[in-house]
């Protein structure tokens, strides 16, 4: 059974940068292994839906709660990769910071975060999976949308 995490591509509208570069991906750096980056995310646990899992993950590690974020309606990615011999599955939402000042408390399983613009982002997120995702994600928020 492969492993299964959930997280969010978190971004914000950098205030200082005039649209369309004025969009800014949270990675966060981990304190194992090789510190690679990633956006927040983690392993579900027994009885826990995939976006509580997102949910959750993303509070633990970044100390952004659903209070934070408004999750971008119609995108989902699914990654699928081995670790370790292993395949896992990892399911990414969109989600943007409604309050582009808050700030991101890290815990102890990253030593460090970045806001970074999309090439950057995709530069430090170094598996082009990954790099894929973020891709699709800045995408589908320069598509225009449907207004309702």
């Amino acid at each position: 059974m492969a492993l299964r995490a959930c997280g969010f591509i978190v971004f914000r509208l950098a205030s200082c940068v005039p649209p369309p570069d004025n969009i800014e991906y949270l990675l966060l750096q981990t304190s194992y292994g090789e510190h690679h980056w990633t956006p927040p995310k983690g392993h579900v646990d027994p009885g826990e839906d995939d976006l509580t899992t997102a949910l959750r993950e993303t509070k633990e590690e970044a100390g952004l709660g659903a209070e934070h974020l408004r999750v971008v309606d119609n995108f989902v990615q699914e990654l699928r990769y081995e670790v370790r011999g292993r395949p896992k599955e990892v399911l990414y939402w969109l989600a943007e910071l409604r309050d582009p000042e808050t700030a991101v408390i890290l815990s102890d399983e990253h030593q460090d975060y970045r806001w970074a613009p999309l090439e950057e982002a995709c530069t430090l997120a170094r598996y082009k999976d990954l790099q894929d995702t973020l891709r699709a994600a800045h995408r589908h928020l320069e598509a225009p949308q449907d207004k309702q």
